[in-house]
């Protein structure tokens, strides 16, 4: 594993900002499918980029929390409505040929397999692309995917004062929802800061800041923890600390006894006095240098003590080593959702194995059949559903280096016996892909003995094929004489670091790669085509050869 280097970039990291076109709103109409409903409605993000929201006609505040956000897709990418009456009311099919560029897609979700979708087409034409953009910038933050637990729960407390009623109010059972579990406690912590707790009436905003919402929460979310904290470090019973003794516990307590003192110094009295101006509220203690219980809890919850350091969040790794120098992460079975016997598998499941940061996907092709002889991918020897190749690839091609720059590698598990589908394959590689499929040797790095794989680094932004490749036995011919196509080439440059990039996976044995001229050297004798198409049946195959050729691998499929 190639070393670390510490991050150099951590003061650089900038928290969200939300444009003013995102703060002000636009209008979109927002469509579902399964609800086939549409709805003229105005997007906005909160001044915080905690939440996208937006107010339908009945002026009901619906709300996304946008670290959910994996993915914003406009024009070809987006959803197109299928629904007849939806597409009707959008305008497709109309004299507007431009409509696809007015929409946009936004994916949420837990995990890549739980994600919804929501439709959305502009008003306006050159809404589309700011929202987009502005959008994934915000979800993808580091310093907003680390927040501190106080900015968690400055967020949870923005929501309730974004969902107000028709009448601007907060409703008591949206806090009585936000805080589920005993909804008793949550009626007698609102009844003790004198705020209504009946769950039928609303509060003002006015009479419910954040200060009284932190009230609330202390009351509600009792901390025995810090008592015990402030008895251990002195407070003696005392509501507050001195300097001194935050001082001592920041020194003593938190401080890493094993830290060098000249590199990372002991907190000194001028910089435990920034921390009490900054996390404490009451004007007294301020004046006496003195921190309550409420500000040290603040504190506790503040970026200083977040579970990774800031230094932290923008590691900067060394990725100028050899490929075979690192552990890729990798997908197994890339287009399942679900299990492998009998799963759906998706298109989509490319993309989002992309986004969460995935830098090797597996293609499992098979055969077309007549009359479209379209290669497909799916879980041989399985009752799981199909999806076509070519859809697969536009989707890589699209998602591949969203969240990061760093080289994306194909592992085929190549099925397609036929030379011809085998042919298409390539094409669409070509086509799809265009100059980020890397297809010749880089300069520096010939595929010579000896000369190590090119770096993460120099393969930035590029597409690596990793295929099966049958290597002719010499016949005395020198190399020169034999001409290599271009994309074999590249085969052969990954077939050497396959080891190194992902572990050894049983395939199922095929001639593919060796009767394609697109995937292969195109000099081999050729192989009589067997039917090799996934059956719905769990039995082995059988598989023919001419004499004098080897016999392609007898492997299983891999096992989840």
């Amino acid at each position: 594993m190639a070393g670390a280097r510490p991050g150099v970039h951590a003061l650089q990291l900038e928290p969200p900002t939300v444009v003013e076109t995102l703060r002000r709103g636009s209008k979109f109409i927002k469509w579902d499918e399964e609800a086939s409903s549409r709805n003229l409605v105005t997007l906005r993000v909160d001044p915080n980029g905690f939440f996208l929201y937006w107010t339908g006609p009945n002026m009901e505040v619906d709300t996304l929390d946008i670290s959910s956000i994996r993915d914003t897709r406009t024009g070809r990418y987006a959803r197109l409505p299928k629904d007849p009456k939806i597409r009707e009311v959008l305008g497709f099919g109309g004299p507007d040929t431009r409509l696809e560029e007015k929409l946009m897609t936004v994916v949420a979700g837990p995990d890549p397999v739980n994600t919804t979708f929501l439709n959305f087409m502009a008003v306006q034409d050159d809404t589309v692309k700011v929202w987009s953009e502005e959008l994934f910038k915000l979800a993808m933050n580091i310093l907003a995917q680390n927040a501190s637990r106080n900015t968690f729960l400055r967020k949870a407390y923005t929501k309730l004062k974004l969902q107000v009623n028709q009448d601007g109010r907060i409703p008591v059972k949206n806090i009585l929802k936000m805080f589920s579990a005993d909804k008793k406690r949550v009626e007698t912590a609102l009844e003790s800061c004198g705020l209504n707790f009946n769950r039928s009436e609303s509060i003002r905003p006015d009479e419910f800041p954040l200060e009284i919402f932190e009230r609330f929460l202390n009351k509600l979310c009792l901390r025995p923890d810090i008592d015990k904290i402030l008895l251990e470090i002195g407070a003696k019973g005392k509501p507050y600390l001195t300097l001194e003794q935050l001082m001592d516990f920041i020194n003593q307590k938190q401080r890493d006894p094993r830290l060098n003192e000249v590199l990372y110094p002991p907190l000194r009295s001028s910089q435990a006095r920034l921390l009490i101006e900054k996390y404490e509220t009451n004007k007294q203690f301020l004046e006496r240098d003195q921190m309550s219980m409420e500000g040290f809890s603040r504190y506790l919850g503040g970026e200083e003590n977040g579970i990774l350091p800031l230094e932290a969040l923008d590691l900067s790794m060394d990725m100028t080593q050899p490929l075979s120098a690192y552990f890729i992460n990798s997908s197994h079975n890339t287009y399942l959702t679900a299990g492998q016997l009998a799963g759906p598998s998706s298109v989509e499941m490319y993309r989002q194995a992309l986004l969460w940061g995935c830098r090797c996907v597996e293609l499992d092709v098979w055969k077309g059949r007549p009359p479209e002889e379209e290669p497909f991918i799916t879980h041989g020897f399985t009752m799981t559903t199909e999806v076509p190749l070519r859809d697969v690839l536009e989707a890589i091609a699209e998602a591949a280096f969203k969240t990061s720059p760093y080289p994306v590698i194909l592992s085929f598990e190549n099925h397609v016996d036929s030379a011809k589908q085998q042919a298409k394959m390539a094409e669409y590689c070509r086509s799809i892909f265009g100059d980020a499929l890397l297809i010749d040797p880089l300069d520096k790095y010939p595929l010579s003995a000896g000369i190590p794989l090119p770096s993460p680094q120099d393969l930035m932004g590029r597409i690596l094929v990793k295929n099966k490749k049958r290597h002719r036995p010499s016949t005395g011919v020198p190399d020169s004489s034999v001409r290599k196509r271009p994309l074999e080439q590249s085969n052969s440059a990954l077939s050497e670091s396959s080891a190194a990039t992902e572990p050894s996976s049983p395939q199922l044995g095929s001639p593919s790669s060796d009767s394609c001229p697109g995937l292969s050297n195109g000099e081999e004798v050729g192989l009589e085509k067997t039917s090799l198409e996934p059956q719905k049946s769990l039995g082995e195959e059988s598989l023919s050869r001419e004499p004098n050729v080897p016999m392609p691998d007898r492997d299983r499929e891999d096992e989840a």
